[in-house]
């Protein structure tokens, strides 16, 4: 149960029931704040919870606080070691999601960035699968536009924005299908609602660079490095038409939440023969034994949760 967490909230470890956020909360009523997804995975064999990636999230976490003029209360480095401590803390043994978000919290009437109060927390929670979808995902290429940089940056992972992911979503699903494909403001592909997304034709993996309006995502990032160094597959960063997205052999949505994920469909048409396929079926599974703690060469990408660890009072 929620109220069971710990969870770390300006300055202090306290319950999740103990936290509150006010209804006039500049951030709840204008979207004003941000925030990261970061993965922990169990591993039975090691009796250790893997955390993914917990630098670079807040690196991002960084960036985006900085788009929305929010000062961050710690370094990178004392945001990791609070979150691992956090963790700990809550003493899981299973697959978690880890929220750390800042946001404006002055209790006031008034749109703007500059002189409203900061506050800042992380919520850790156990989690299994964003998409139950082993025969892959359904997708239908949504009529809502991805959000333009002059709009509001979509590099930032910034609360507000998500309305837009959120009303392609829910487009999608009440139209039949797993999840949406956006286009940016020029018709190209852009993302998923939450993922990135790559294309794979003619033994060359494709996928829309930043200028088309994507979140920099840190599995993109990673699915990048496999693709060109364990699987000796040329990745290139370009503009993609929608078309392109039915000619395709493979097409895969990536995140930290979905993981590594084939779509089956788009628009009702197959991709390829609508089953997994051999490139997404192999970065799947070196993500899965790298995130387990099972490839050495990646250990640098995972901190350890419990070895050697003492948790503070």
């Amino acid at each position: 149960m929620l109220s069971d967490l710990t969870v770390y909230s300006d300055g202090r470890f306290l319950r999740y029931d103990e936290a509150k956020v006010g209804l006039l909360t500049h951030g709840l009523q204008y979207g004003t704040g941000c925030f990261e997804g970061v993965r922990g995975f169990w591993s039975e064999r090691d009796e250790e919870l893997y955390l993914l990636h917990v630098r670079d999230h807040f690196e991002r976490l960084a960036q985006s606080a900085k788009i929305l003029m929010i000062k961050l209360p710690h370094s990178v480095d004392e945001l990791t070691e609070l979150t691992v401590d956090l963790v700990a803390r809550n003493n899981f043994r299973s697959d978690i999601y880890i929220r750390p978000c800042t946001f404006k919290s002055a209790e006031e009437i008034g749109v703007r960035l500059h002189d409203v109060k900061d506050s800042f927390a992380i919520i850790a929670l156990p989690f299994s699968k964003y998409f139950d979808a082993t025969a892959g995902l359904t997708c239908g290429v949504s009529s809502w536009r991805r959000i333009d940089d002059c709009t509001m940056p979509a590099r930032g992972k910034i609360t507000g924005a998500y309305v837009n992911s959120a009303l392609a979503k829910s487009e999608a699903i009440l139209n039949g299908f797993d999840e949406a494909i956006m286009l940016s403001h020029d018709g190209h592909v852009s993302e998923g609602s939450a993922e990135n997304i790559f294309v794979i034709r003619g033994g060359v993996m494709y996928t829309p660079d930043p200028s088309d309006n994507i979140l920099e995502g840190i599995t993109r990032r990673t699915v990048i490095h496999l693709a060109k160094n364990e699987l000796g597959i040329p990745v290139i960063e370009r503009s993609i038409d929608r078309s392109e997205l039915f000619c395709a052999e493979e097409v895969l949505l990536t995140g930290s939440a979905a993981g590594v994920q084939y779509v089956a469909s788009i628009d009702h048409r197959p991709v390829g023969d609508g089953l997994a396929g051999p490139v997404g079926k192999k970065l799947a599974e070196l993500y899965n034994q790298i995130t387990r703690g099972e490839l050495p060469k990646y250990a640098d990408w995972l901190i350890k949760t419990y070895a050697s660890r003492t948790v503070r009072a």
